[in-house]
């Protein structure tokens, strides 16, 4: 059970890393959840969401490189190469904060504000990229029980970080209006992805 802790952790610390960031789905939640409208169903359809792609980039991407050394050489490089640059946007962004900012007025049906989630959603070229092919493709460094507990350690950060911010929306709405709270948080999701690429390009080095 130990041996399924560290994959655990080490997707839960990606996928987290690769949410956290301003964007028009993160403000669309932290809105409904600041005038307490359907607030259930959309985080869940956004953690779903998340997770299902999870899902099929670990069963497809992350089951083929798998079964190759040298995709999966392929896939640890290109991963540390990818999430260097990430850390290198995060830490831009906490040297130039901004805000996170929702309207607090307005209501909208249950149908419009589903169709709107699942536009933010799935509309997004980066939700494919992040989920199917970088947290799919990184988990083709573990096997079985292991590549498992990557991808719930994965998909466990979409549910916490969603639902965190929609039923956290009052008590963090003050908190993410501030640029200065962006500036810790971006810098500490750049140390977390300069740590992970730097065990992927040590892995790599060393395998």
């Amino acid at each position: 059970m130990t041996s399924l802790f560290a994959p655990a952790i080490a997707g839960l610390l990606l996928g987290g890393s690769l949410i956290i960031a301003i964007g028009a789905q993160n403000a669309f939640i932290l809105r409904q959840g600041l005038i307490r409208q359907h607030v259930f169903i959309l985080c869940l359809i956004c953690a779903v969401s998340d997770a299902m792609l999870i899902g099929l980039g670990v069963a497809g991407l992350g089951a083929v490189i798998s079964g190759s050394d040298l995709l999966i050489a392929i896939v640890t490089l290109g991963g540390a190469l990818f999430l260097a640059c990430y850390a290198v946007l995060a830490l831009r962004r906490a040297l130039a904060p901004t805000a996170l900012t929702a309207a607090k007025s307005g209501a909208g049906s249950l149908k419009a504000a589903v169709l709107t989630c699942l536009a933010f959603t799935f509309l997004n070229p980066h939700v494919y990229l992040d989920t199917v092919l970088l947290v799919g493709g990184l988990s083709g460094r573990y096997q079985g029980e292991a590549r498992l507990a990557f991808a719930i350690g994965a998909m466990s950060a979409s549910f916490l970080w969603f639902f965190g911010l929609g039923y956290g929306a009052r008590v963090l709405e003050p908190l993410f209006a501030k640029p200065s709270a962006w500036r810790v948080l971006d810098g500490l999701i750049a140390l977390v992805m300069a740590a992970l690429s730097a065990s992927l390009l040590y892995r790599f080095l060393t395998s």
